[in-house]
């Protein structure tokens, strides 16, 4: 099994950079990767990918194993070098240590209250004040781009669980608790709509006026570090998926880390992801001071 799992790798990490597409094991991933990476003149240089087994079980003279594959690309654009990283769960199967497939275990949408607006119940006179710590917020979001903080609750879809925590490392104010549907927060093992949800974070960043705030701009390279994208893949109305701005490209377009699957240094427009569509909208959101 793990000669084969060894083998399998070996082969896929071949086509990030072999221009050479004649593999019995054709790899999805990498043809997207490629042309992410060509329409933006950059090259993959090298690549680097290891597993780890999370889980196995035999049924039927099949072995299920699910695992984690850890992707390390070495990328160049311009001249210039940069180490792009990404995690994701996948499942094999084999049969007599043969794999019979090996397919992206696609990640769950969290969904609830999806839809709900937050209510913003502002008293006239309120304000608060902080200035947001753009480094602290991309320190923190290099520090657990693939972990977790443990003084945070962890969710199976922990995309907008992760870049809130972000936002409140670099100083972003909580308001709201208890009432889920108001504010902005995280509390005695609860939270608010606009901390977990992709959607509801997505509402909150357009509509609030007081603590956390932010500014719609029209495209990505108007944002800086620290500041947020929101994605709706399908182009339905819902967006689903949140990313933070650590790093600018070589042509000042950001790269972003995120959870879910988790990425460090990944191009904002996600056209390299399974979940990407033609129809997918963005939102760009840069933080503002209180």
């Amino acid at each position: 099994m793990y000669k084969s799992l060894q083998e399998l790798f070996e082969n896929r990490v071949q086509q990030f950079v072999l221009l050479d597409r004649e593999y019995k094991d054709f790899f999805p991933k990498a043809e997207r990767k490629l042309d992410s990476c060509s329409k933006r003149s950059a090259e993959i240089v090298k690549v680097k990918a290891t597993g780890k087994i999370i889980d196995k079980a035999d049924q039927d003279g099949i072995q299920k194993v699910k695992y984690l594959a850890h992707y390390r690309y070495l990328i160049k654009q311009k001249g210039n070098f940069y180490i792009e990283e990404e995690v994701e769960e996948r499942l094999a199967k084999l049969y007599k240590n043969s794999i019979i497939s090996d397919e992206e275990i696609p990640a769950l949408d969290f969904q609830e209250d999806s839809f709900r607006d937050s209510i913003e119940r502002v008293t006239k006179g309120d304000h608060i004040v902080f200035k947001y710590d753009r480094l602290k917020a991309v320190q923190y979001a290099e520090r657990w781009w693939n972990s977790y903080n443990p003084a945070y609750i962890k969710f199976e879809n922990d995309c907008t669980n992760f870049i809130s925590q972000c936002l409140r490392a670099g100083g972003a104010p909580m308001r709201g608790y208890p009432n889920r549907g108001n504010g902005w927060w995280m509390q005695n093992n609860n939270w608010s709509y606009s901390w977990a949800v992709a959607h509801s974070l997505k509402n909150y960043l357009a509509n609030s006026k007081i603590g956390l705030r932010a500014k719609e701009v029209s495209s990505p390279d108007q944002l800086t570090y620290g500041d947020v994208i929101c994605y709706d893949f399908e182009g339905d109305g819902r967006f689903n998926h949140n990313t933070i701005v650590v790093a600018k490209d070589a042509y000042n377009m950001p790269l972003v880390n995120a959870h879910t699957y988790n990425s460090r240094m990944r191009y904002w427009a996600y056209e390299d992801s399974s979940a990407y569509t033609p129809n997918i909208k963005y939102k760009f959101y840069t933080i503002v001071d209180g």
